[in-house]
């Protein structure tokens, strides 16, 4: 038990730190490029820790040993987009990546047991697949398709804002069939689904990041549950205005009755 945190230095050297519960560092490894998200594998002390779009790499790592085991990289023609999942018995990892070429999101399934060897690889339904969850029934895959296309050889920049379609798709983990896909009215369609949390209920909350006007007002949380239409919710207005229209990481605590959300160009977090 105890944390773990991506980090970088002055120095723009990017590292894996693992702290003990008193914040005490046990293991520093260097990563080579800045990584995005880090998950543990269900009862173990395995993590898989991928890197920020459009990423080369995802570290397998035994965080008691603070070792790196294994280092998985995208199938030709592909890159990781910052996340991962793992079944609820830790078997599999399913991982969100974009074929680069078509533009098309891909959700690649690989085997713990087998040394992460890929045996399967389907369509997300949309463009830049980001976070991807275990629905609690353990069947189906929770994915925030954020719409935004970008491709390597221009970074980060954002090359289809005025058609961008985000989508919160539901996928059967064993073959990628689409069981539901929910998209946002036309008006809203500049509202980036990027991250995703799930409680126990099925209840699925969405952070969004706007891509239209700066000084637009409009929701930045999105509660979705299977069978319903999208729940838009909105924060008082002056709480809005403070979130910068760009709404990061969302996670629900155990009980699922309460989930955070920050804000971080707002350098604000909600409840």
């Amino acid at each position: 038990s105890g944390f773990v945190s991506a980090a970088s230095d002055n120095a723009n050297q990017h590292w894996l730190v693992i702290l003990d519960e008193q914040g005490e560092i046990k293991h520093k490894l260097v990563l080579p490029a800045r990584a995005h998200q880090i998950k543990v594998q269900p009862n173990s002390s395995i993590l898989a820790v991928a890197a920020r779009r459009p990423g080369t790499y995802l570290m397998i790592v035994d965080a008691e040993k603070g070792e790196i085991i294994h280092q998985l990289i995208p199938e030709k023609g592909q890159h990781f987009y910052g996340h991962s999942s793992y079944s609820l018995d830790g078997r599999y990892l399913y991982t969100t990546e974009n074929h680069i070429d078509s533009g098309d999101g891909r959700i690649v399934v690989r085997d713990a047991e087998s040394d992460y060897q890929i045996i399967n690889t389907f369509s997300s339904h949309g463009i830049g697949p980001h976070e991807i969850k275990i629905h609690p029934d353990g069947k189906t895959l929770v994915v925030a398709n954020g719409g935004i296309l970008t491709h390597p050889d221009s970074g980060r920049t954002k090359l289809n804002l005025d058609t961008m379609s985000p989508s919160l798709v539901y996928l059967a983990a064993e073959n990628g069939e689409l069981l539901e896909q929910r998209k946002l009215p036309g008006h809203l369609h500049q509202l980036s689904i990027r991250h995703i949390d799930i409680n126990k209920a099925g209840l699925t909350a969405v952070a969004l990041q706007y891509q239209g006007g700066q000084f637009d007002s409009m929701p930045l949380i999105l509660l979705h549950k299977r069978g319903e239409g999208l729940k838009t919710l909105w924060a008082p207005e002056h709480i809005n205005r403070r979130m910068k229209n760009y709404c990061g990481s969302i996670c629900f605590n155990k009980s699922g009755s309460i989930f955070a959300v920050t804000a971080p160009r707002g350098d604000l977090l909600t409840l």
